[in-house]
């Protein structure tokens, strides 16, 4: 399974950014696709999921101001976020949780793209 992630890059405070994540290469579709983030010094944390039947989870340091969608067909998963702050700045990682042969659940990871908030 591979997960390619698009977009990330530098913006300034108050400004809005647009993460991509694609899964290929499993027979089954992920439960459930998501964006992590790990700033330096910190834990990685989860920024926002959402599952295959459209129920989506946030940190509450980001409602209201990140979004995360998801086209089954494509088994994509975006995050668009606006209102940026410095606080945002972080490495963030495109997460799936996909069966494997065993009907086990596996979590699956990107190669994380850097987001830098600042002026």
């Amino acid at each position: 399974v591979q997960l390619v992630e698009s977009g990330g890059g530098l913006v300034q405070p108050g400004g809005s950014l647009r993460l991509s994540c694609a899964a290929s290469g499993s027979f089954f579709r992920p439960d459930a696709m998501g964006w992590y983030r790990q700033a330096p010094g910190k834990q990685r944390e989860l920024v926002a999921a959402i599952t295959d039947g459209g129920k989506t989870n946030y940190a509450d340091s980001v409602k209201g101001r990140f979004t995360i969608t998801k086209e089954n067909a494509k088994d994509t998963v975006s995050l668009q976020m606006n209102s940026l702050k410095p606080e945002d700045t972080a490495v963030y990682y495109c997460n799936a949780v996909i069966r494997d042969g065993y009907l086990r659940r596996i979590d699956y990871w990107g190669q994380g793209t850097q987001v830098t908030v600042s002026s």
